[in-house]
């Protein structure tokens, strides 16, 4: 964690201002609209970002579609995963994250502006309940990132199988699925350099609900992951 130490005391006099303000936001998230509530998050992140020696290259931007409701998944490297997205992506989104990390600081915080959902992997029916949730949010316009990899993978650039359900809540919606390749994200949180950093954050070919609508889950997270790791592939 040198690199997040780095971030702070190169942020010493910023950092109480928008810890401020980033609570304050928590404290009221109803006061401002979803966009404004990213906006701070985004500064604060590409304040980080740069003062953390990370580079985000950006591809494929044009492939996030114009219209609101859909669904980013990519796979999961790190801790800094979120981070990247959320600089390279120009649209608010929201995460459904695990409910472990729900009470740690600064994460509690961003997650209660993205009006983030916790899931509980233990608990059947909370996890449905979030899938209805998600879906619904997603019908009415909100953009969700989900990791269907259900934890991160200790292998570098190697993505791990995807889980069928997490796209349960893509098919109930009828969106459109935006695979996101994530190329060197663990490296900024999960080794001891603090050095300079190139992380890629790659926004595939939307998989439309009319071509995935007769396939089952495991069908699309199996395409989805493919999809990615072919990208890794050529790209590493």
């Amino acid at each position: 964690m040198r690199r997040i130490l780095l971030m702070v005391l190169r942020n010493i006099f910023f950092v109480p201002v928008y810890w401020y303000k980033l609570c304050y936001h928590a404290r009221h998230v109803d006061k401002y609209t979803e966009e404004e509530h990213y906006k701070l998050l985004k500064y604060i992140d590409h304040r980080a970002n740069t003062s953390g020696n990370i580079h985000i290259e950006v591809h494929g931007q044009e492939n996030i579609p114009e219209q609101d409701g859909f669904m980013f998944y990519p796979n999961h490297q790190g801790l800094y995963d979120v981070l990247a997205i959320m600089e390279a992506c120009p649209r608010p989104f929201a995460v459904v994250a695990k409910k472990e990390v729900a009470d740690v600081p600064f994460l509690k915080q961003v997650f209660t502006c993205m009006k983030a959902y916790m899931i509980d992997r233990e608990d059947v029916r909370q996890s449905l309940q979030v899938i209805v949730n998600v879906s619904n949010d997603v019908k009415n316009g909100r953009n969700f990132l989900i990791f269907p990899e259900g934890t991160r993978s200790r292998q570098g650039n190697q993505v791990q199988d995807f889980k069928g359900g997490s796209f349960k809540a893509a098919t109930r919606a009828r969106c459109p699925i935006i695979p996101v390749a994530l190329i060197n994200c663990f490296v900024p949180f999960d080794s001891k350099t603090t050095e300079h950093v190139n992380v890629q954050v790659h926004f595939l070919e939307p998989l439309l609900y009319e071509e995935y609508k007769d396939m089952k889950t495991t069908e699309i997270a199996a395409i989805v992951r493919d999809r990615i790791q072919h990208t890794i592939n050529e790209n590493v």
